[in-house]
């Protein structure tokens, strides 16, 4: 009954109107088991018309891990823990936190200008009397567009390989800011690859050995990373359509290029909720802007409404026990996604490869609620989707990141 009623709420159609309901003061306990988890996810899964999904969940010291699906369209293979995936933007909040890192240790400040880590002659442009700053980067309140426009004609780039380096820093001074950082917010992955810039040229190390460093070889999560080999590109999960090569991304280091694998989340989820033997330290995952503040937001409210902007996070229904951290991830056939309850120490990660019906559903809304769910919190009614279309074949697959 419990397992039928947690379904129900899930995924229960009410009218948009009926989304601003009264979210309860403290999870039910008991707790639900996390056995739950499967046939959520498994409902998850089907409406979403994927054609593989990895799902992890962590509360305290339980761990839940399923596949569905496939590894790739015919394969009959369920994709596993040891399955490579690309996990897009979530890419960003490794960068965050090796930022926090680098802060601490008084390597930088989030207060430093960009200005201080460009090459030599780059001019980066700033507001009359504003400068864009480190902590404007992971924000996404720079005032950087989005991306830097398309690869030059006749360049075929895998995904995430572009910008590089050259490209963007030559790029950067040619823009004129259209309104002065920190009062406006649009989601950028071209401000996070200039984010992961100034971390490699302060610490003085590559970007990939610095990460390596402090943060997957601690936690031991050793196919996480930016160049897989070929044993590990035939593990990568493939989706309906073709996406290009699995090769190395170090152009994206800090925007979109970490791949991982189910297994290695795990451990990242752990180290994110202190669970494990290691804990990431809070500050990387505080509120640093309160969205009323900003003259505009744009690009930031896929799984919902923030309340919260942190640094490379969203949260929402801060202050209140059911609080929500997370981070959307999009791209080269994958959604991602993870979000944390920190009540209940409990947190989720979902990776999807595209199918053959886009069923439009809300992948991150529906996740939210299985965490809600697994957490003993009510859920949040999400409109019905529209009906499903079948994806139409697309001539050159997309380069960044969605989310």
């Amino acid at each position: 009954m419990r397992k039928l009623l947690l379904t129900i709420l899930l995924f229960l159609p009410l009218p948009l109107a009926a989304q601003t309901i009264q979210l309860a003061p403290a999870p039910q306990t008991p707790l639900p088991p996390l056995s739950q988890a499967g046939p959520l996810g498994a409902d998850l899964f089907t409406r979403s018309g994927s054609t593989g999904m990895v799902m992890v969940v962590v509360r305290g010291k339980e761990v839940f891990f399923q596949g569905y699906g496939e590894t790739a369209p015919g394969s009959g293979k369920l994709p596993d823990e040891k399955s490579i995936l690309r996990l897009c933007s979530l890419s960003k909040i490794f960068a965050t936190d090796l930022l926090i890192k680098l802060v601490h240790d008084g390597t930088l400040h989030l207060d430093d200008p960009l200005q201080l880590f460009a090459p030599r002659g780059v001019h980066v442009p700033t507001w009359p009397g504003r400068a864009i700053t480190l902590k404007d980067l992971a924000t996404h309140t720079s005032a950087l567009p989005r991306e830097v426009g398309r690869a030059p004609r006749g360049e075929n780039n895998p995904h995430f390989t572009f910008p590089g380096y050259t490209f963007r820093w030559h790029w950067l001074p040619t823009q004129r800011l259209k309104y002065e950082p920190g009062t406006e917010a649009l989601y950028s992955n071209v401000g996070f690859d200039f984010l992961g810039d100034a971390i490699q040229k302060a610490a003085g190390k590559p970007y990939a050995s610095l990460l390596a460093e402090r943060t997957t070889t601690p936690l031991g999560m050793t196919e996480t990373g930016f160049t897989p080999n070929a044993a590990q590109c035939n593990r990568l999960l493939q989706g309906a359509h073709n996406e290009g090569p699995c090769t190395d991304t170090q152009n994206s280091v800090a925007s979109a290029g970490v791949y991982s694998t189910a297994a290695d989340m795990t451990l990242w989820l752990e180290y994110l909720l202190g669970t494990g033997p290691l804990a990431q330290d809070p500050a990387a995952q505080a509120v640093y802007i309160d969205p009323h503040d900003l003259v505009h937001q744009s690009g930031l409210d896929h799984p919902g409404a923030p309340s919260g902007i942190g640094l490379g996070w969203l949260h929402q229904f801060d202050n209140t026990p059911s609080a929500i951290i997370q981070k959307t991830g999009g791209g080269a056939g994958f959604l991602t996604y993870i979000a944390l309850n920190q009540t209940t120490h409990t947190g989720i990660f979902v990776a999807v490869t595209d199918g053959s019906i886009e069923t439009h559903i809300n992948l991150f809304k529906n996740a939210n609620n299985i965490l809600l769910a697994l957490s003993g919190f009510p859920t949040i009614p999400i409109p019905p989707p529209p009906p499903p279309t079948k994806h139409h074949a697309r001539a050159k697959p997309r380069r960044r990141s969605a989310h």
